[in-house]
């Protein structure tokens, strides 16, 4: 697998894991203009260290072209700061379900969007430290 890549394994995709992600017994918090829910899970063979959730509600941009630019603007964020995080649920030996929620109705920088997930990224690797 490629250093900076964010394949299809590392996407959060079953019903039933998102399900268990948004009914409790998961942890929150946010930074305006992104909310992040997330859970640690047991490791499992062949599954990605930390699989990911974007979300951009229809009610923020009606227009898909908007959705989609905010969607790649975060995904893209993610890739390039998942690193350490990563490294610590290697040796924590856990898996980690993140669901990333766009707040603002404002399109955003990409520096910006980077910025905020970082650091979000940061704070989800204290709490589960």
């Amino acid at each position: 697998m490629g250093v900076n890549t964010l394949s299809k394994s590392e996407r959060l995709n079953s019903k039933i894991a998102i399900e268990k992600l948004f009914s409790g017994g998961s942890k929150s918090f946010s930074l305006f203009p992104l909310r992040v829910v997330f859970m640690l899970t047991e490791k499992k063979e062949g599954a990605a260290e930390a699989s990911l959730l974007i979300s951009v509600p229809k009610k923020r941009f009606k227009r898909a072209v908007k959705r989609n630019r905010v969607k790649r603007q975060i995904r893209e964020a993610y890739r390039k700061n998942k690193h350490s995080l990563l490294n610590m649920l290697e040796e924590k030996e856990q898996n980690l379900m993140i669901a990333v929620i766009y707040l603002s109705n404002e399109l955003i920088s990409s520096a910006e969007v980077e910025e905020k997930l970082n650091s979000l990224l940061v704070r989800i690797a204290e709490k589960i430290a």
